[in-house]
């Protein structure tokens, strides 16, 4: 799951968490933003978002950030 998840976008991460933490049920939040170190609100807005009838930004997906140290 860990190795999946950090292939993913930040949207599809919010959103393939809140799937996970569905699955599990009550107390899937905590345990989900447990393994993948994220707030359990981001995995509650991948919730909220699941639960729209439409994606509000099909298109928009920040770009991972650059390491200015290397």
């Amino acid at each position: 799951m860990k190795r999946l998840f950090a292939t993913l976008s930040e949207k599809d991460r919010r959103r393939y968490a809140a799937v996970e933490a569905a699955k599990l049920g009550n107390g899937g939040i905590s345990a989900i933003a447990g393994l993948f170190g994220l707030d359990a609100k981001t995995v509650r807005r991948g919730l909220t978002e699941l639960a729209l009838p439409v994606d509000l930004a099909p298109g928009r997906v920040r770009k991972k950030a650059v390491d200015a140290g290397s």
